[in-house]
């Protein structure tokens, strides 16, 4: 979005430069972090900025954001939370696992999360409906939904008695509690699971390359920051390796991807914006429940099942949100 000053018709213009630094230190900055990369994220900028004007803010006019990517390096993100904090921005908005470190370094700084994770089990707030302290957010059904996930890639390809699950190990956050949630409900449908992990793009070639060594059935995309921003690449490898993928995020299908299941991550961003605004406008991050997004939808490729050979069951067809062509 292109910055624009507007500076009143009336002097010399000797003066024009004064008034636009005037303007300028006058605007509250929003630090925003982001443990992926923006290539991946664009649409959840869009739906922060969106947010953002919902509660009367917009970049460049009365509010300006630096942002701050990690590229999926997670272990760049407590230099770069430093860095934001030491720049004493009015606002901090971040997503898991920076979160954890932004959290770590100030009590003061108002700081607004998203996350898939449980915000008190991670030790964000004392409750979602009193968060306590300076951290507030919005939480969305992603971790929480994995075994269902498994449960419609079973439901779709029940020949396949082994399912390999798609995590990043180097994310703190849900690596583990996702290997362990769907490993419990790959016991109850009489599947063998096998995890795999990737934090790099290096790692895809190995993860495909393992998963026709297995004679995997089917592949479960685990939550994660690093592996939604590489949507589009996960969806081009599973189809030209033919197996059948469902990962949380509508993005998945929108690019090829076989099925997604899970909350609306844009829309988390967008009710992340508005909290935001509400916090420049005075509002203590304590006052401001935790939001929790409830709505969870099914999305089906048609058009990749056939190319894989796959009939999708009218019982899926019947309670897809959206049927992809």
């Amino acid at each position: 979005m292109k910055r624009r000053t507007f500076i009143a018709g009336i002097g010399g213009t000797a003066a024009w430069p004064v008034v636009g630094r005037a303007q300028q230190a006058a605007m509250p900055v929003i630090g925003f972090l982001n443990s992926a990369s923006h290539s991946g994220y664009a649409t959840m900028v869009a739906a922060f900025r969106q947010g953002l004007k919902e509660a009367g803010f917009v970049e460049g006019q009365n509010v300006a954001v630096e942002f701050r990517w990690a590229e999926g390096q997670y272990d760049r993100v407590p230099a770069i939370a430093l860095d934001l904090v030491g720049r004493q921005v009015a606002v901090i908005v971040a997503n898991t696992p920076g979160v954890l470190a932004i959290k770590a370094a100030t009590t003061t700084i108002p700081i607004v999360f998203t996350t898939a994770n449980d915000p008190v089990q991670l030790g964000l707030v004392a409750s979602l409906a009193r968060p306590g302290g300076n951290v507030t957010g919005v939480t969305q059904l992603a971790i929480e939904v994995g075994p269902k996930r498994l449960e419609l890639l079973h439901e779709l390809v029940p020949t396949a008695t082994l399912i390999a699950l798609l995590v990043n190990p180097t994310n703190p956050t849900s690596a583990e509690t996702q290997s362990r949630d769907m490993q419990a409900a790959a016991r109850i449908l009489g599947v063998q699971l096998h995890v795999l992990h990737a934090s790099t793009d290096r790692d895809f070639d190995t993860v495909f390359a393992t998963l026709a060594q297995l004679r995997a059935g089917a592949l479960v995309i685990g939550a994660d920051a690093f592996l939604y921003g590489r949507s589009e690449q996960l969806a081009a490898l599973a189809f030209r390796h033919a197996v059948p993928a469902i990962s949380y995020e509508r993005a998945f299908s929108a690019v090829g991807g076989l099925m997604s299941y899970g909350g609306s991550t844009p829309d988390t961003y967008r009710l992340a914006g508005v909290y935001t605004g509400r916090i420049l406008k005075g509002e203590k991050p304590s006052d401001l429940p935790v939001q929790q997004s409830t709505k969870v939808e099914l999305i089906i490729n048609l058009k990749t099942a056939k190319a894989l050979g796959l009939t999708i069951p009218e019982t899926l067809l019947a309670t897809a949100d959206e049927v992809i062509q």
